[in-house]
Order: structure tokens, then C-alpha cells, then sequence
């Protein structure tokens, strides 16, 4: 595992891009119309964005995984993030949708600990090596560099058939939100 850089940008955009094209929880931030996939796009690069500046990117050494890590508590508002968030809004969302978003926003921050830890936030394989156990190596390596890092792992995911997967791994889910869907919060506490 090797940290991305901004040259990866479009390589892990484009393995996020088309890891959560069917997701439930990305297609109800994404505004649904016929721009849907480019939205999902330039919601995949907000997010590389944010991870890259906030957190950690990390990619697979064969480069068919990756992963977003934010961390809240070093994340700061300039006048670079409020362009990123204006950016999002208009070209992700929608502003007739915003306020329905940020309310999604608010139920899932409000079970996140007050104490730093690492927000898993996207996670994907490339598609066409899915199934190949890329994915369980590679959490394998991001979980450890968590716990070096001595930080709590959260996520999220409204995909049952992900939950065996990620309990295999330690995680528990701590929480559920009815949204138009369930959305499972999981979390990994260091042994």
C-alpha cells in the first residue's frame, strides 16, 4: 500500500467512480438526472480532494484499490474549502437538494466520537478485479495503518451484502439510520 498522490487523482476517481455507480447512499447525494454518472465523478474528486488535504489517500501497490481517509479533526474551513463545498452544491447535489443533504449529513456526524479517528469514507476496488481478494489484503494494510495511527476506523455503507465483509475485518455496526434506505454505520475499535 503507497500513499496516491494528485497524479493518482484520476486513476482513484475513476475506480471510486465506478465502484459506487449503483450505491445507494452516493445516489441519494448525487442528483439524479441524465449528468448522474458525472456528478458521481466529480463527487469522487471533492472527496480525493478533501481526503488529500484532511486526511490520507491510499492506493494498492498494483493500483486496483483505494481508499479515502478523512479526519475531521484536522480538517479547517479556508476560502479553498468553501470553493470545494460551492462546487459540490452546484455540480453534485443541486441546490434544491442541499438542505435534505446536509440534514443526511448531520444524523451520521451525530454518532461519530467527539475523540479523533479515522473516517473511512470511500473504499473500492477496481470492477473488474473485484472478488479477487485485492480488497481483503488492502483493508488489511489501511486497518493497520489506522491502528499505528492509534485512531478508531468509521464508515458507512447501505450495502447489506458489504456487512459480513466488514465484519470479517472487525468492524461492528454501532448504528442504523432509515434514510429512503438503511444506511449502516460500522466502526473498528483497536484491539
Amino acid at each position: 500500500m503507497r500513499r496516491a498522490t494528485v497524479n493518482d487523482r484520476p486513476l482513484v476517481v475513476d475506480i471510486l467512480k465506478k465502484s459506487f455507480n449503483d450505491n445507494k447512499s452516493v445516489n441519494d447525494v448525487v442528483k439524479q438526472d441524465r449528468k448522474r454518472k458525472h456528478r458521481i465523478r466529480r463527487l469522487m474528486e471533492y472527496s480525493f480532494d478533501l481526503c488529500n488535504a484532511f486526511g490520507e489517500v491510499w492506493m494498492s501497490e498494483d493500483l486496483q484499490a483505494c481508499a479515502l481517509i478523512l479526519f475531521e479533526d484536522k480538517k479547517r474551513t479556508s476560502l479553498r474549502t468553501i470553493l470545494w463545498d460551492l462546487k459540490l452544491a452546484f455540480s453534485v447535489i443541486g441546490l434544491n437538494r442541499v438542505s435534505a443533504v446536509l440534514k443526511r449529513e448531520s444524523m451520521i456526524k451525530n454518532h461519530h466520537p467527539k475523540n479523533p479517528f479515522a473516517y473511512l469514507w470511500f473504499i473500492g476496488v477496481s470492477p473488474s478485479n473485484q472478488n479477487k481478494g485485492i480488497g481483503s489484503s488492502f483493508i488489511q494494510e489501511v486497518i493497520q495503518e489506522c491502528d499505528r495511527k492509534n485512531r478508531p476506523i468509521y464508515l458507512e455503507t447501505s450495502t447489506k451484502k458489504n456487512i459480513p465483509f466488514y465484519q470479517k475485518f472487525g468492524f461492528e455496526i454501532f448504528q442504523s439510520l432509515n434514510l429512503n434506505y438503511t444506511l449502516y454505520q460500522l466502526r473498528k475499535v483497536k484491539a
